[in-house]
């Protein structure tokens, strides 16, 4: 009797299902790096079927034309091919419709509803609210070799007074002053503890990036390391700050970019590495594509072959010359030869362009080590144990042999236990994680560095 009840639940729930409307305006909210994202979608009948148009009020955009629409077996799926863009959703019997959202290969959930939507209220309890009990002040300096403004906040102790200080640096991807991702403003916190300890901090916008002019999407390693000259030489014309005691700590990325800075510097005073690599860059994609892949249960054939499809794609890049014009059609024609079978012209084109991009090739043929040897002045490297973006034991220790090798001996390398790549507290180190911890900066790491820098500074 159960069973028959079930089957005659199962019927009525397909029927309901396909007799919904799918036309109106459907509403959801994208949770990406830096928050949630509004997006509407506007479905509508003709006589081929449905056409559909997109609008991202965030972002102001709006009436996008999405080029297929297609609803069949309660199955939504649209794309515009232009933005490299699919959704694809179920419809269910509460009248959602549950899916994912893809990108340029990234994917994220997407749930759409008719009904209006509140964004979801996240709790990030470490992040400090105005007033603050320090001196802030909004700064623009100018990058005079490229040409672009950068625009920043300055967080002093007092107003009044002269003061070590450290400019942030960012990881990779676009970032705003207070690196911000997933609801989290990892720098904003950092600032705010150092600041507290008496150590003056300056953080800004990356270029292209807010209130900071200039291209970002063109800009390689070595032009934010450019970016980060022009705030040492800004902070060299403020009197509150000490010549002397100037420092940087770079996050991820910009764990490579300080060193570059550094090299035989007699402006930096020591600096801090976040997640730092110590490998060269097409090292360090290779590895951290393996350990995301093997969180995520992967088997290991299949990362096996992975492996080998981008090893040889990187090899083609980092052996290529810096005017190869022909770059971009080797790498679609090797990735055609290898991902033919899974994936069609449109999808591969989109790889190419990703990996042929000015600021992938730059990174993937950069060789930290080589600015590492010629650091002078002190260095304190942390990574989490549980890192699986720039893994912790490989980097640090790659990190402490280049520095060695220079004659560095004023070097601090720590593993941080159970930390991941942003340095929260974390279950398994895995990017699904970020947005789900209220933790933005683990207080251990806070305190670690800190500390070391008050020893520098004294």
């Amino acid at each position: 009797m159960k069973k028959a009840v079930f089957f005659l639940a199962v019927i009525l729930f397909s029927f309901s299902v396909s007799a919904q409307e799918i036309t109106g305006q459907w509403n959801g909210f994208l949770k990406v790096p830096g928050g949630q994202l509004a997006l509407v979608f506007n479905i509508s009948k003709n006589e081929n079927g449905y056409s559909t148009t997109m609008d991202s009020p965030d972002q102001g955009a709006k009436g996008i034309p999405v080029a297929i629409t297609k609803f069949e077996n309660a199955t939504l799926k649209l794309e515009i091919p232009s933005a490299r863009i699919v959704f694809e959703g179920v419809l269910n019997q509460y009248n959602m419709i549950v899916g994912t959202f893809s990108q340029s290969g990234q994917t994220f959930p997407l749930n759409l509803s008719k009904e209006k939507l509140e964004k979801e209220i996240v709790k990030r309890p470490q992040e400090p609210q105005k007033p603050y009990p320090y001196y802030t002040e909004e700064v623009t300096f100018e990058n005079k070799i490229d040409k672009n403004v950068l625009a920043g906040t300055l967080s002093l102790p007092k107003k009044e007074g002269k003061f070590p200080v450290v400019i942030l640096i960012s990881g990779s991807g676009a970032q705003n002053r207070d690196e911000e991702i997933l609801d989290h403003k990892p720098f904003l916190v950092l600032a705010d503890y150092l600041t507290k300890k008496g150590i003056g901090v300056l953080r800004f916008d990356d270029r292209g990036v807010a209130k900071s002019t200039g291209d970002f999407k063109k800009a390689t390693t070595f032009d934010f390391a450019n970016d980060v000259r022009a705030a040492v030489n800004y902070l060299q014309t403020r009197q509150e700050i000490d010549k002397n005691k100037i420092g940087l700590i770079g996050h991820s990325e910009g764990g490579i970019v300080a060193p570059i800075v550094a090299e035989n510097s007699k402006d930096i005073k020591f600096i801090v590495l976040l997640a730092g690599s110590g490998l060269r860059g097409d090292q360090l994609m290779l590895l951290q594509k393996e350990m995301i892949e093997r969180q995520k249960g992967a088997s290991e054939n299949e990362i096996q072959k992975s492996q080998e499809i981008f090893k040889g794609a990187y090899d083609i890049i980092v052996a290529s010359s810096s005017n190869d014009v022909n770059l971009k059609s080797k790498a679609f024609n090797y990735l055609k030869s290898k991902l033919g079978d899974t994936a069609n012209d449109t999808q591969i084109s989109a790889l190419s362009s990703q990996i042929t991009s000015p600021w992938l090739i730059g990174f993937l043929k950069l060789d930290p080590a080589l600015f590492l040897e010629k650091v002078k002045c002190p260095v304190l490297a942390l990574n989490g144990e549980k890192d699986l973006q720039v893994p912790a034991e490989i980097n640090l220790e790659a990190i402490k042999k280049a520095l060695a090798k220079g004659g560095n001996k004023n070097v601090t390398t720590k593993k941080i236990p159970n930390l991941n790549h942003l340095f929260q507290e974390c279950q398994t180190g895995a990017v699904d994680e970020y947005a789900t911890i209220e933790q933005t900066f683990s207080p251990t790491a806070l305190e670690e560095i800190s500390s070391w820098i008050l020893l520098q500074v004294k």
